[in-house]
Protein backbone atom coordinates (compact mmCIF):
# COMPACT_ATOMS: atom_id res chain seq x y z
CA UNK A 1 0.00 0.00 0.00
CA UNK A 2 0.61 3.59 0.35
CA UNK A 3 1.94 6.58 2.63
CA UNK A 4 -0.28 9.72 1.28
CA UNK A 5 0.21 13.13 2.03
CA UNK A 6 -1.97 14.80 4.39
CA UNK A 7 -3.14 17.64 3.63
CA UNK A 8 -2.58 21.04 5.77
CA UNK A 9 -4.87 23.95 7.32
CA UNK A 10 -5.32 26.18 4.74
CA UNK A 11 -6.06 23.56 1.97
CA UNK A 12 -9.21 24.47 0.13
CA UNK A 13 -10.34 20.46 0.22
CA UNK A 14 -10.65 20.38 3.76
CA UNK A 15 -13.65 23.27 3.49
CA UNK A 16 -15.35 21.37 1.29
CA UNK A 17 -18.56 19.18 1.61
CA UNK A 18 -17.54 15.53 0.79
CA UNK A 19 -20.03 12.51 -1.85
CA UNK A 20 -21.40 9.82 -0.25
CA UNK A 21 -19.78 6.49 -1.61
CA UNK A 22 -22.14 4.80 -3.54
CA UNK A 23 -19.44 2.09 -5.71
CA UNK A 24 -17.97 -0.13 -3.05
CA UNK A 25 -15.22 -1.25 -5.16
CA UNK A 26 -11.34 -2.02 -5.73
CA UNK A 27 -10.73 1.88 -5.61
CA UNK A 28 -12.72 2.29 -2.16
CA UNK A 29 -10.76 -0.72 -0.47
CA UNK A 30 -7.43 0.74 -1.29
CA UNK A 31 -8.25 4.44 -0.32
CA UNK A 32 -8.90 2.55 3.27
CA UNK A 33 -5.63 0.47 2.80
CA UNK A 34 -3.63 3.45 2.20
CA UNK A 35 -5.20 6.05 4.85
CA UNK A 36 -4.67 3.21 7.32
CA UNK A 37 -0.58 3.25 5.97
CA UNK A 38 -0.93 7.11 6.41
CA UNK A 39 -2.55 7.08 9.45
CA UNK A 40 -0.19 4.48 11.07
CA UNK A 41 3.01 6.45 9.87
CA UNK A 42 1.56 9.73 11.35
CA UNK A 43 0.95 8.61 14.67
CA UNK A 44 -2.58 9.89 14.86
CA UNK A 45 -6.04 8.32 16.29
CA UNK A 46 -8.02 9.04 12.90
CA UNK A 47 -7.53 10.16 9.31
CA UNK A 48 -10.83 11.43 7.10
CA UNK A 49 -10.45 11.62 3.31
CA UNK A 50 -10.45 15.13 2.78
CA UNK A 51 -6.72 15.13 4.88
CA UNK A 52 -5.92 13.18 1.94
CA UNK A 53 -6.97 15.04 -0.80
CA UNK A 54 -10.17 12.76 -1.78
CA UNK A 55 -13.76 13.98 -1.34
CA UNK A 56 -15.36 11.56 -0.29
CA UNK A 57 -17.07 10.44 2.99
CA UNK A 58 -14.66 8.18 4.39
CA UNK A 59 -12.79 8.33 7.58
CA UNK A 60 -11.16 5.65 9.79
CA UNK A 61 -10.12 5.80 13.15
CA UNK A 62 -8.03 3.20 16.02
CA UNK A 63 -7.77 4.23 19.72
CA UNK A 64 -6.76 1.29 20.60
CA UNK A 65 -3.48 -0.05 18.05
CA UNK A 66 -5.10 -2.97 16.16
CA UNK A 67 -8.08 -1.91 16.25
CA UNK A 68 -9.00 0.16 13.24
CA UNK A 69 -12.94 1.57 12.62
CA UNK A 70 -13.39 2.00 9.02
CA UNK A 71 -16.42 4.30 8.32
CA UNK A 72 -18.29 4.67 4.82
CA UNK A 73 -20.67 7.54 4.46
CA UNK A 74 -21.10 7.21 8.85
CA UNK A 75 -24.01 9.27 10.02
CA UNK A 76 -24.04 9.95 13.70
CA UNK A 77 -27.70 8.18 14.73
CA UNK A 78 -27.27 9.15 18.55
CA UNK A 79 -25.55 11.18 21.23
CA UNK A 80 -25.48 11.65 24.72
CA UNK A 81 -23.39 13.12 27.65
CA UNK A 82 -20.38 15.84 27.24
CA UNK A 83 -16.85 15.78 27.42
CA UNK A 84 -14.56 18.65 26.78
CA UNK A 85 -11.05 17.69 26.12
CA UNK A 86 -8.16 19.29 24.20
CA UNK A 87 -8.16 18.09 20.39
CA UNK A 88 -5.55 18.04 17.73
CA UNK A 89 -5.50 17.07 13.70
CA UNK A 90 -3.13 15.48 12.00
CA UNK A 91 -4.08 18.66 9.22
CA UNK A 92 -2.89 21.26 11.73
CA UNK A 93 -0.18 20.08 13.25
CA UNK A 94 1.14 21.86 16.47
CA UNK A 95 -2.22 23.76 17.54
CA UNK A 96 -4.49 22.18 19.90
CA UNK A 97 -8.08 23.65 21.41
CA UNK A 98 -10.29 22.63 24.02
CA UNK A 99 -13.38 20.83 22.38
CA UNK A 100 -16.89 20.11 23.88
CA UNK A 101 -18.71 16.78 22.49
CA UNK A 102 -21.03 13.96 23.21
CA UNK A 103 -19.48 11.51 25.95
CA UNK A 104 -20.96 8.59 23.65
CA UNK A 105 -22.12 8.58 20.00
CA UNK A 106 -23.59 5.62 17.85
CA UNK A 107 -22.72 5.60 14.03
CA UNK A 108 -24.24 4.46 11.27
CA UNK A 109 -22.42 3.16 8.58
CA UNK A 110 -20.99 0.72 6.03
CA UNK A 111 -18.20 -1.04 5.72
CA UNK A 112 -15.72 -2.14 2.52
CA UNK A 113 -17.84 -4.26 0.98
CA UNK A 114 -20.89 -2.36 1.57
CA UNK A 115 -22.63 -3.88 4.48
CA UNK A 116 -24.18 -1.39 7.12
CA UNK A 117 -23.35 -1.60 10.80
CA UNK A 118 -23.37 0.72 13.75
CA UNK A 119 -20.72 1.56 16.19
CA UNK A 120 -21.28 2.65 19.64
CA UNK A 121 -18.31 4.73 21.33
CA UNK A 122 -17.31 6.50 24.09
CA UNK A 123 -14.70 9.01 25.61
CA UNK A 124 -11.82 9.63 22.90
CA UNK A 125 -13.87 6.77 20.26
CA UNK A 126 -16.80 9.70 20.57
CA UNK A 127 -14.40 12.24 20.41
CA UNK A 128 -12.71 10.97 17.39
CA UNK A 129 -16.10 9.87 15.32
CA UNK A 130 -17.47 13.41 15.70
CA UNK A 131 -14.19 14.46 14.71
CA UNK A 132 -13.41 12.80 11.71
CA UNK A 133 -17.34 12.84 10.39
CA UNK A 134 -16.78 16.81 10.72
CA UNK A 135 -13.95 17.11 8.63
CA UNK A 136 -16.48 14.88 5.78
CA UNK A 137 -18.56 18.06 5.89
CA UNK A 138 -15.27 20.60 5.67
CA UNK A 139 -15.20 21.24 9.58
CA UNK A 140 -12.51 21.48 11.37
CA UNK A 141 -12.07 21.39 15.31
CA UNK A 142 -11.13 24.60 15.80
CA UNK A 143 -14.20 25.38 14.65
CA UNK A 144 -15.81 24.38 17.65
CA UNK A 145 -13.01 24.98 20.12
CA UNK A 146 -14.40 26.92 22.89
CA UNK A 147 -10.20 27.94 23.29
CA UNK A 148 -7.14 27.28 21.09
CA UNK A 149 -4.44 26.65 23.74
CA UNK A 150 -1.18 29.13 23.73
CA UNK A 151 2.29 27.39 22.73
CA UNK A 152 3.65 28.03 26.52
CA UNK A 153 0.25 25.66 27.54
CA UNK A 154 1.20 22.72 25.13
CA UNK A 155 4.43 23.16 26.27
CA UNK A 156 3.18 23.19 29.98
CA UNK A 157 1.25 19.63 28.60
CA UNK A 158 4.26 18.04 27.40
CA UNK A 159 6.64 18.58 30.69
CA UNK A 160 4.10 17.15 33.11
Amino acid sequence: MAVLNIVKDGDEILRKKCRPVVQFNERTKRLLDDMKDTLHKANGVGLAAPQVGVLRRVCIIECEPGELIELINPEIIEQSGEQEEVEGCLSVPGRWGITHRPMKVKVRAFDRDGNSFEVEGEGLLARAICHETDHLDGVIFYDKAVRMLSKDEIEESDDE
